[in-house]
């Protein structure tokens, strides 16, 4: 019979499956609500929610939160380099922690790159669709920026709690060879002092 470990799904033991899964989830997740605002919702339009929440439907042409405006091409690059460098480091990745965190940003970060490349006013000046509105007191955002949110406060948490992103999740450490020679030594001495 199996034992729970080996009996878990194969996206539970590796890490750059669970990274690509949270990606692809997150992306899926954030075309499908940017589909559902779009074709049900006029351009300006705000639909009160509950309290300070509503749907806002706004164009971005800035970063995350409105930030940025007029770069539009720089952040597209920018959003690039930041696929391409997780995906390096994903190929790489044995930590199940940061995977979940890497995966939310690249999720995220393909979410808003695929407006800004196949939405007007033209490849890689497209602008970003955003809807969630707490208040004129914050910037209108969107499901890739809650994602690459969250996926900050994770990844500065496991940076400081000293989480390898290479190291095992819940897998023993291999003794390293100064503490093997030490315990054989202290081993030895052990048996020679009972002989």
């Amino acid at each position: 019979m199996d034992s729970p470990a080996t009996a878990r799904p194969s996206w539970y033991r590796n890490p750059r499956i669970l990274l690509a899964v949270v990606a692809v989830a997150v992306f899926l997740i954030d075309l499908a609500a940017k589909t559902t605002v779009v074709r049900h919702m006029t351009y300006g339009e705000k639909i009160h929610v509950v309290g300070p929440f509503s749907l806002y439907f706004v164009k971005n042409p800035g970063a995350a939160f409105s930030m940025a405006t007029g770069y539009t091409w720089v952040l597209t690059l920018i959003a690039v380099g930041v696929v391409v460098w997780i995906v390096r480091m994903g190929s790489r990745l044995t930590s199940l922690p940061w995977a979940l965190g890497l995966g939310l940003v690249l999720g995220g970060a393909l979410g808003n790159l695929a407006d800004r490349i196949f939405r007007a006013p033209g490849v890689f000046r497209g602008h970003v669709i955003d809807f969630f509105s707490v208040g004129d007191w914050f910037p209108v955002f969107n499901t890739a920026d809650c994602a690459i949110s969250v996926a900050a406060v994770l990844l500065v948490a496991l940076t400081l709690f000293g989480r390898d992103p290479y190291e095992g999740f819940g897998e023993k450490r291999t003794r390293t060879p100064e503490k093997t020679t030490a315990e054989e030594t202290r081993t030895t001495g052990t048996e020679a002092t009972d002989a």
